[in-house]
């Protein structure tokens, strides 16, 4: 087989590659501007962890059981994780950290928040329900 027509095929296999990946792609894009937060908690040490997606106003794709109170409560703080309304709330002493995190985009912003919390219900208490889940 000559050089050029080992190129060529080198190259068709190439554009047949990215044919097949560019719709993957472009779907990926697609969601990732249409904007949605990836919602996460996580226990101590990485012992568990659980995620969810949210998309505001909730709708297809958004898999948040209170989609409507966590979207509104981020309406209320324009979006930022660390000025969420919360309500009188009593937690106990005990230490038993939660670390919750937020990445995406909300309302054309780029969104990535990490904070670790003493235990669920202080997590709950500062962050009501977007991250009741």
């Amino acid at each position: 087989m000559s050089m050029p027509s080992l190129a060529r095929r080198i190259a068709g296999a190439s554009l047949t590659a990215m044919t097949l990946v560019s719709p993957v792609c472009v779907s990926q894009t697609a969601n990732a501007a249409g904007g949605g937060l990836h919602l996460t908690v996580s226990g101590g040490e990485n012992t568990w962890i659980r995620g969810v997606a949210l998309r505001c106003p909730p709708g297809p794709g958004s898999h948040h059981p209170r989609g409507q109170e966590a979207c509104a409560a981020l309406n209320a703080a324009g979006g930022n994780l660390d000025a969420l309304p919360v309500g009188p709330t009593v937690c106990t002493q005990e230490y038993s950290p939660v670390t919750a995190t937020a990445s995406g985009d909300y309302r054309g912003h780029p969104v990535s928040w990490r904070k670790t919390f003493a235990n669920t219900c202080v997590m709950q208490a500062e962050t009501g329900p977007v991250f009741a889940f």
